[in-house]
């Protein structure tokens, strides 16, 4: 990609807003900004200060004002793309911003492709490809975890990991390599003992980021959490508790829900995605049917299970097979309806599961505490996986990960056998290049091109 022309794109949300911000990148950004602008004398600006806001108009070819504005110039390479950037801080709407885009197209800027301005900073070596990536992330985080775990991988916690592994498996190389040309037995032997243990090492290391994978996908993702019960037991009530809104219909009348409800919620910083299934129970109703075989579908999926009773109610059939059939997977129990007389007991349960109960009402909201702590909890200390200072939240940095580490389990495999080292050197030359696509030093052009086409425009 050439990066001698400028590109520019609106770098602020469309739409109606206080401001707007249309960003040009590249060597001519100054040029077609100045000649677009206009000093508050309303004279032609003939030099701008690094770094400094200046104010003034935007004006058309025929001299005609089309907005009041800031413009800020910085040179590179202290810029985000280490280029020459200039902003130009205009009134939000879609008419302003339109008209100043035209404009600089019109004076020789092209519009920015998606996520071109990062890509730009990686190509020109400001940041790595995990670090570009991490902008994203954050750009779209929905938690404060997983802003946090953006904004560290960002910083390049990350990055550091994978350049201390991978220049360790160029060092082996290298000393591999030496050995080869000069190949004594004595000496090979010692070197295969060593290679083999630095290798162990560094699997170490790899196989501790990947278990943080699991974690990482919960801190982005959100856990999955699906409400499961008879019907009128209370699942929308809880649904509608966690969300603090009216988001399913609650009635007396069962069945109500028939299709699958889905909402995010931040639970002291942990996202948090809740499934209200319809009622499980026997039922004819061709539509409600399919509702509780959906039910049953996504409970297959979840992260975590919160299992509604009524305990107002003694314990059915329908109970006690939900109870049964969810023995094997992470499940919360919550013995609803406490503020009714009671007809069933935390002792009754315990007498058929093992799982964590806790009393709820979603009438006055006991309980709720409780289960914000345990989801809280299941996160951080070690239900769902532990917490980790870096997290692996991007699905390509887990594979390229999986490929690095079946890469160094087979040259163990192959030191083991006592194969040549040069045989060996094949795989871990192969462990390199897989970490490499990481931070984007062994990546095909086309694979960064499709990766930062994800991004949004003016990114």
């Amino acid at each position: 990609m050439a990066l001698d022309d400028t590109i520019a794109a609106l770098a602020t949300p469309p739409g109606e807003g206080g401001i707007s911000v249309i960003r040009l990148s590249g060597p001519e950004s100054l040029r077609i900004a100045g000649s677009l602008f206009i000093n508050g004398r309303k004279q032609k600006q003939k030099q701008f200060k690094d770094r400094y806001f200046h104010y003034g108009f935007i004006r058309d070819k025929e001299n005609n004002i089309v907005d009041e504005v800031l413009l800020v110039y910085m040179k590179a390479p202290r810029t985000y793309t280490r280029e020459d950037v200039v902003e130009i801080h205009c009134h939000g709407g879609m008419i302003p911003v339109r008209r100043i885009t035209e404009l600089v197209l019109e004076e020789g800027a092209r519009l920015a492709l998606p996520g071109e301005f990062t890509k730009r900073a990686f190509l020109n070596g400001r940041i790595d490809l995990a670090q570009a990536e991490a902008v994203m992330d954050l750009i779209s985080s929905k938690s404060e975890e997983a802003a946090r775990a953006s904004v560290g991988q960002m910083e390049g916690v990350l990055s550091e990991k994978i350049r201390t592994a991978r220049e360790d498996l160029l060092g082996l190389l290298a000393h591999i390599e030496v050995t080869v040309d000069y190949p004594e037995e004595d000496i090979e032997d010692m070197m295969a003992g060593r290679v083999k243990e630095r290798v162990n090492d560094i699997r170490r290391e790899c196989r501790m980021l990947l278990e943080s994978a699991h974690q990482g996908r919960l801190v982005r993702e959100g856990i999955k959490t699906v409400i499961i019960g008879k019907p009128n037991v209370g699942k929308s009530s809880l649904l509608n508790a966690l969300v603090r809104e009216n988001r399913a219909i609650v009635t007396d009348i069962p069945g109500t829900t028939r299709d699958v409800i889905e909402e995010y919620v931040n639970i002291r910083g942990v996202l948090v995605r809740i499934l209200d299934t319809a009622g499980i129970r026997e039922t004819m109703d061709q539509v409600e049917k399919i509702g509780v075989e959906r039910s049953k579908e996504l409970t297959r999926e979840a992260d975590l299970i919160l299992i509604l009773l009524d305990a107002s109610n003694p314990l059915e059939k329908e109970d006690r097979e939900i109870l049964d059939w969810l023995k094997d997977r992470k499940v919360l129990i919550l013995l609803n309806k406490t503020d009714r007389p009671p007809a069933v007991s935390e002792e009754d349960i315990r007498c058929i599961t093992d799982k964590r109960v806790i009393k709820t009402s979603m009438l006055d909201g006991t309980g709720l505490d409780q289960v914000e702590d345990f989801i809280y909890d299941l996160v951080y200390s070690g239900g769902l996986g532990s917490r980790s200072t870096v997290m692996i939240t991007n699905n390509r940095h887990k594979q390229a990960l999986i490929r690095a580490d079946q890469h160094l389990a087979e040259a163990l495999k192959a030191l083991d056998a006592s194969m040549p080292l040069d045989m060996v050197s094949i795989d871990i030359r192969n462990a390199w290049e897989a970490m490499g696509e990481i931070t984007g030093e062994s990546l095909t052009e086309n694979l960064v091109d499709r990766i930062f086409a994800e991004f949004c425009l003016g990114k």
